[in-house]
């Protein structure tokens, strides 16, 4: 992992040791194929998101310049070492030893790395539509749901954070999606 800046390992808790960047590197260059760079087909190789109903949206993260830090929007082609561990930061675990200001700084990285997932046009809000997307490709391995079974799911999920985050709406106010504010209240 030489060459690596200390931007990238401060994301991670303190007590990363050599062995897990070391264990990291191994991973990033067998995605890689030894590359200095990883692209998105490089993801086809793993097994275990062959199968995933939103397999397009966890390999759209990693290359989403919002995860990355770098941009307030668009995706980059490629990831090198750095990049990669500043994604890998996301999926850290909890350290027994924060105190509550880490633990909600924590906390709320995770949720805007998955705000981030379902806002797929990168306009600060979760649209029905955007929403219906996501719980349709979720449950698309499901035979026995119905496309408009999993419409209604995202529509009553939608107006439960209509609900919640707006409170008792007008017949004539439109709720046009979820902030991340509205996030985190939901």
């Amino acid at each position: 992992a030489r060459g690596v800046s200390a931007a990238p390992l401060s994301l991670f808790p303190s007590t990363v040791t050599s062995e897990q960047i070391e264990h990291l590197h191994r991973r990033f260059k067998q995605l890689s194929r030894d590359q200095l760079t990883i692209r998105k087909e490089n993801f086809d190789s793993i097994p275990d998101l062959e199968f995933n109903p939103i397999r397009g949206k966890i390999v759209h993260a990693f290359f989403d310049k919002r995860n990355l830090r770098q941009e307030s929007d668009g995706l980059a082609d490629e990831i090198n070492f750095e990049d990669f561990l500043t994604i890998m930061s996301y999926f850290r675990p909890i350290e027994m030893n924060m105190d509550e200001e880490q633990l909600d700084r924590f906390r709320k990285e995770k949720l805007k790395f998955l705000f981030h997932m379902y806002d797929s046009d990168h306009d600060g809000k979760i649209t029905l539509q955007e929403y219906r997307n996501v719980v349709e490709e979720l449950l698309s391995g499901n035979p026995h749901l119905e496309k408009e079974s999993a419409r209604s799911i995202a529509d009553g999920a939608m107006m439960e954070a209509a609900s919640i985050c707006v409170g008792q709406m007008g017949p004539d106010q439109v709720y046009e999606g979820i902030t991340f504010d509205d996030f985190l209240k939901v």
